[in-house]
This record gives C-alpha cells, structure tokens and sequence, in this order.
C-alpha cells in the first residue's frame, strides 16, 4: 500500500494506526464502488479488499466506540468490536486499555435478543419512550436519545470521545446533516455497481469536504480522508 497524500511513502497494515489515530471526533468509515454504491447484494462483502480489512482494522483501533445502525447491525451480522494482539497492543501503549464499545443506533427499539453484538460491550441509543424487549434491555445500556448532537454528547458523558460510524446510509445521513461529523474515510473499490443503495440520503444542503490523505494498493483501490468542513450553523 503507498500513501500518496500528505506525503508519498510505501506503508503497512502495521503502520496504519498511526496514520490514521486523530484527537476527539467522530468519523465515517465506508467502502464504495467506483459509481458510489456501499452494498451488493445487500452487504459491503464484495466490495472489501485486504486494503480496505486494514483500513477497517485501524479505524476500529484508535476508536474509543463504534456507531452503527440497528439495520446495517443485523444485515451484517455485527458481533462484538474485538481486536487482534497486535491491535490491543498499539492501543495498550496509546493508553486506550477500555474495550471498544459498540453502540448500536434504533428508532424503533426492535432489537433481537439473539443479536451477537449482545455479547460485548454495547450501547443501544433510542428515542425516549420507545419499548425495548426485556432480554436486551437487561444485557445493554440505554441512551435515550438518536439526536445527534445529544448522542455525541452523551457519548462524550461516558468517556467516549472517538467515535466511528460504520454505517447505514441513514444514519451517516443524520449525523452529517446534525453537523456532528468530523471526517469521512472512504475505501473506493474499483467496481461499477448500477442500481445499488448509496452512501447518502438526502441532506439539508451540501458539505464541503477538504482531502486529509490519499493512499492506493493494487488493483486500483483507493483509500482517502476527507475532513468536513464545518458551516458557521454547525
């Protein structure tokens, strides 16, 4: 893999924690196909590359808590957000020795008591008042809130101050248009899709995004950061 932006040098798997470890905030990590689809077949399986795994494996290093919605959970089959020795090293030495939680995003509180993300560490954010079965409800703890400025906060409350969302498109939507999103790390593979879901739903207006870094690795998969450039509202 070569990183291209800011400056050009060949890197490794075991290098990308350190390009990728930033202060508090919150970012998007996706893979996409060349024409913007983030799913074929209704997964983003066949989109990934071992470029794009490390990439993914580095995100989830340096964070504090993974961000995903109860639909992007169950389609994907979401367990518990574990680390490799080498992984749990890195963030031994960078003193971040707390697991990574996961925190799992629902409108609707429909959450299967079956889920294997249960079985970690887990957050489930819903809207006050919304029923959650028993069995979950007695296995997580409960943030009553999918606002986004007010989930960033009470996030923030539990120390928890690098967040990654994975996804779905819904939910990055909501956080953008919260304004509450620092950055966007995007894997592009080089794959033409056509009638697929998208990165985005509709937004209140455009953002500006400013390109942090590029890298690409064979065949052609690039591997950029972009910051989003914060409005005087945000």
């Amino acid at each position: 893999m070569r990183l291209l932006l800011p400056e050009s040098r060949e890197v490794t798997p075991d290098d990308l924690p350190d390009v990728y470890d930033v202060g508090p905030s919150l970012r998007a990590g996706f893979v996409l196909s060349a024409d913007g689809a983030i799913a074929v077949d209704g997964t983003s399986f066949a989109l990934s590359s071992a470029a794009d795994k490390a990439v993914f494996r580095a995100l989830r290093t340096v964070t504090d808590a993974v961000v995903v919605g109860a639909g992007t959970a169950r389609d994907e089959d979401y367990g518990p957000v574990r680390h490799s020795p080498a992984a749990a090293a890195w963030r031994a030495a960078h003193d971040r020795t707390t697991p990574t939680t996961l925190v799992v995003v629902s409108r609707s509180g429909r959450v299967s008591a079956q889920a294997r993300f249960l079985d970690g560490p887990v957050l489930l954010a819903v809207p006050e008042g919304v029923p959650i079965d028993a069995d979950v409800s007695a296995r997580v703890e409960i943030v009553r809130t999918v606002d986004p400025v007010e989930l960033v906060a009470a996030l923030a409350d539990r120390g928890l101050h690098r967040l990654l969302c994975e996804g779905g498109p819904s939910l990055l939507t909501s956080l953008l248009a919260g304004g509450v999103v620092d950055e966007l790390c995007l894997t592009t593979a080089p794959l033409a899709v056509g009638d697929a879901p998208r990165l985005l739903g509709a937004l209140p207006g455009a953002r500006d995004l400013r390109l942090l870094s590029l890298a690409y690795d064979d065949p052609g998969v690039l591997l950029s950061r972009w910051a989003v450039v914060r409005s005087t509202g945000d």
